[in-house]
């Protein structure tokens, strides 16, 4: 009803209402963004490992402009083997004579990506079966439980290597391996944080409510597993750059692409050590170094941040 000479009332369920509730939550969500963002800027070592970060995809992107792809050529090659340091080769040159510094910068590309790729897959399928596992009691979930026992069992090296060595080398196999191989303990993180939500009452009264298992999952549990899921993931890429670079050492990466792991097996294989050419181990090695260090830190920022008993402090 209207009244007389007056504008329609709006219920609270109206447009009106709506509009506001629109702009409420908007404003909660700037709010939350803030708040993160204070938070995150105040853990130092998180904003140092990110600045790491940054400078590593920066010059990755940059890898075409800064270093012509026809350094990375072995026939093309202009300086000695194994040649140290000098003005014209800052870091020294590889068995073949190409520039160290042109082969770490390239080979930031690979492992960035090979890094952020098996990540992504390792996060989805966890994810996945943590909360299915946690939220169907009966037989599915205690059959993905049990794929995830047996993922755990399994020492990850092994697995990875015959993997690699059934699928052949690529840099598709490589990420493939590392992701669906790095997957188990990121599903038993958010299995355990599933049933704690789970266990709260708002979900008792969405099942009361009519909401079905998809809706549960996606609209109350996905969203309060997802701050655990994105601190993990941060650890996640260093432990599968490390991954990568270990296969890559042991021979088991793609040839004809050029990563750190692949750096530091040509330095193995062709005598780095016993000739003293440090520059060719040192370098591609404290990129690995750097690189995981600074996922560590912006990871443990993150939980520090995402630690809902901070929040509600």
């Amino acid at each position: 009803m209207s009244r007389a000479g007056g504008s329609p009332e709006m219920s609270p369920s109206g447009s009106l209402g709506g509009r506001s509730q629109r702009t409420l939550a908007r404003t909660r969500r700037r709010a939350s963004r803030r708040r993160f963002l204070a938070g995150f800027l105040a853990q130092r070592s998180g904003v140092a490992g990110l600045a790491v970060l940054g400078l590593f995809a920066v010059l990755a992107l940059l890898a075409p402009l800064l270093f012509d792809s026809a350094q990375l050529d072995v026939t093309r090659a202009t300086g000695a083997g194994l040649e140290a340091p000098s003005g014209e080769f800052w870091l020294g040159t590889d068995e073949n004579g190409r520039p160290v510094l042109a082969l770490v910068v390239w080979g930031a590309r690979v492992s960035l990506v090979v890094g952020l790729a098996a990540t992504l897959i390792s996060m989805v399928i966890g994810t996945l079966v943590g909360i299915g596992s946690a939220h169907f009691r009966g037989w599915f979930g205690g059959l993905l439980e049990r794929i995830t026992d047996w993922f755990l069992v399994i020492p990850f090296l092994p697995l990875a290597i015959v993997l690699a060595t059934v699928l052949g080398q690529s840099l598709v196999t490589i990420i493939a391996v590392i992701g669906l191989t790095s997957w188990p303990g990121t599903a038993r993180l958010v299995r355990a944080q599933t049933l704690a939500v789970e266990a709260r009452p708002y979900l008792e009264r969405a099942k009361v409510l009519g909401g079905g298992d998809w809706h549960q999952m996606t609209r109350h549990v996905l969203p309060n597993v997802m701050p655990l899921v994105l601190a993990n993931t941060t650890l996640t890429v260093a432990i599968a750059i490390l991954s990568e670079t270990t296969l890559s050492f042991l021979g088991l990466g793609d040839p004809f692409r050029i990563s750190w792991g692949t750096m530091l097996d040509n330095a193995f294989s062709n005598g780095a050590i016993s000739s003293g050419a440090w520059w060719y181990l040192l370098s591609p090695g404290l990129c690995v170094v750097a690189v995981v260090l600074a996922f560590t830190l912006v990871g443990r920022a993150l939980e520090v941040v995402l630690d809902p008993r901070r929040t509600s402090s």
